[in-house]
């Protein structure tokens, strides 16, 4: 399996974000015009249901995408891990980069919350519209107790998030000791399992529009003008988390680079905000590269497996989302279920293909607020502004892919544009 076959096969899935952010506004603007009316209560109730099983069709693809990226991307992972010392040390410093992601995401968005906590009201509606108690959050004990699953099928049935993801994981290291006649039977099934759920979580995400207008105007309709300062809120929180990972790639670039860094990558960017697609911005970045003196055999290596496996910003942004969904809907937060957390987002993200960020969204965010206990609720109003912090998460993917590049090369000009 490499990376080329990867994203041929993945379906081309068209999301409507400009449509899904639109349905979020008239929603709102609907709520807050029927709010403490008699039309209210007849609305809402026409519509909530709508937005319910909207909501149910999109918990309902999480398990299985999870189950057939996190094969894939560990599988493809460790496939790239065995080419040699180069890709060896590029794997390496994935991973590192990755782990320190999630340390920012549970360190950051907590400390970011305390210093502006989320509007009141729309912390007390939106607790108020999710139908069952939050999650319990285990005890160290407990968690470490949960950490295997005695049966995968029951923890499965009951959105037991972490021993699931563990088992997938457990699984494909497994695979990877296989003889290659069982391991290319394994490995084929998986990726046709992403591709297939991919289409369906598409399927659901057209009627976004719909679904996020039912949510967004009973949203509204209970909490007012709050609703709207809480996604606002939502996106400044989240994007300065992404802004830390940004800081770190300049940072690696800076050091392998110097200051020629910070022009060389501008062209990259520009296609980065335009496009919000890494894939997209790849010939961008192999011209930043050539721009910074790295040698062309190690763009053409790093560039293409950094999109494929590697985005540096999504532990820290997909953690601050469901660190901020778990403030909206009350649910507390131990240490045990920010170590979830951070394990989940780690693994979950190298599974992540190159998507638009409302597709991935659901996937990569899912299974961690399921894992710390956090209802999914509020991801399906928050998936209609993912559009404005998704370019955070591209701009800083980018970035950081490139300043990988200029590590990994160890031979290349470092006086280029010094």
């Amino acid at each position: 399996m490499t990376y080329e076959s990867d994203v041929r096969t993945m379906p081309e899935i068209r999301v409507p974000a400009a449509l899904t952010f639109a349905g979020l506004a008239l929603g709102l603007i609907a709520g807050l015009l029927l709010a403490e009316t008699s039309w209210e209560a007849g609305t809402v109730a026409i519509v909530e249901p709508v937005g319910a099983l909207w909501l149910q069709a999109l918990k309902m693809t999480i398990l299985p995408l999870v189950a057939g990226l996190l094969f894939t991307g560990i599988v493809q992972t460790v496939e790239t891990a065995r080419g040699g010392r180069a890709a060896r040390r590029t794997v390496s410093i994935i991973l590192g980069v990755l782990a320190l992601s999630a340390v920012i995401g549970v360190t950051v968005t907590p400390l970011l919350l305390a210093l502006s906590p989320v509007p009141q009201g729309a912390a007390a509606s939106f607790g108020a519209q999710i139908a069952s108690e939050p999650g319990a959050v285990p005890g160290f004990a407990d968690f470490l107790a949960s950490l295997l699953p005695e049966n995968v099928i029951a923890a499965a049935a009951s959105d037991a998030m972490l021993p699931f993801v563990i088992f997938i994981s457990l699984f494909a290291f497994a695979a990877m000791r296989l003889a290659p006649a069982h391991r290319e039977v394994l490995a084929p099934f998986f990726e046709a399992l992403a591709a297939a759920m991919m289409v369906v979580i598409g399927w659901v995400l057209m009627l976004a529009p719909i679904g996020v207008f039912a949510l967004a105007l009973g949203l509204a309709a209970s909490s007012g003008t709050a609703a709207i300062g809480a996604l606002v809120h939502y996106i400044a929180i989240v994007s300065l988390a992404g802004a830390v990972i940004l800081a770190g790639g300049y940072v690696i670039g800076l050091w392998r680079r110097g200051a020629g860094f910070v022009r060389a990558m501008l062209p990259a960017q520009a296609v980065a905000i335009s496009t919000q697609s890494s894939l997209a911005s790849l010939p961008a970045m192999l011209v930043s590269c050539r721009m910074l003196g790295v040698r062309s055999a190690t763009a053409d290596f790093v560039l293409p497996l950094a999109v494929a496996v590697f985005r540096a910003t999504s532990p820290a942004m997909n953690l601050a989302v469901a660190i901020y969904a778990a403030h909206l809907t009350g649910t507390p937060l131990t240490a045990a279920a920010l170590i979830a957390g951070a394990g989940v987002a780690i693994l979950v993200s190298l599974g992540s293909v190159s998507l638009p960020g409302t597709l991935s969204f659901v996937a990569s965010i899912g299974p961690i607020a399921i894992a710390m206990g956090v209802p999914v609720e509020p991801l399906a109003i928050l998936v209609a502004v993912e559009m404005l912090p998704d370019v955070m998460r591209t701009v800083g993917n980018v970035t950081m892919d490139v300043a990988l590049a200029s590590a990994v090369d160890e031979d290349g000009d470092l006086d280029s544009f010094v």
